[in-house]
């Protein structure tokens, strides 16, 4: 009996110590490679002005879309605002700004300080929806083209190499 309890022990604690290596050697960054080249279906964000939803039929309309996920209260996103203001120019872009977690006067104060990029405005309040596009953060961004495949993920502020690479592949 003392031989089966022992033997027991000693299993679970190989086991729980195959567990704890394995967690150490999984990749904790947060890696969105895998999402380029895969289709955003289904999309629907509930529009900042008015109770409509925006879809995937929203998004048509230009060869591609710049999917801006901001706050009013995000520092890094005020770093980003002039590189959006500047693809805002681009003719064969839509940017639309989810507007994440903030208040609805907050957002519109910070828009009218620092111009207003976006050609659609969303709003996600309570930030259930930006989980569905693979957002944990804020800023983030998301480009895709009028087929809706992800041509490239932007963890963070968009910055000048950022806005070189948007321009190149939106060429």
């Amino acid at each position: 009996m003392q031989k089966t309890i022992k033997s027991i022990i000693i299993l679970i604690l190989v086991f729980i110590l195959g567990i704890f290596f394995l967690a150490l050697n999984k990749n904790s960054n947060y890696d969105t490679e895998h999402l380029i080249g895969n289709k955003l279906l289904n999309i629907k964000l509930d529009s900042f002005e008015n109770n409509k939803i925006i879809s995937n039929e929203d998004l048509k309309e230009n060869q591609f879309t710049l999917i801006n996920f901001w706050a009013s209260w995000c520092a890094p996103c005020r770093d980003e605002h002039p590189y959006l203001m500047e693809l805002s120019n681009e003719n064969n872009l839509n940017i639309i700004g989810v507007n994440f977690k903030d208040k609805k006067t907050y957002a519109l104060k910070f828009l009218k300080s620092y111009g207003n990029p976006y050609d659609i405005l969303a709003k996600d309040l309570k930030g259930k929806q930006s989980v569905s596009f693979g957002v944990y953060g804020i800023p983030e961004s998301i480009l895709i083209d009028n087929k809706f495949v992800i041509k490239k993920k932007f963890i963070g502020p968009i910055n000048k190499n950022d806005l070189n690479d948007i321009k190149d592949i939106i060429k």
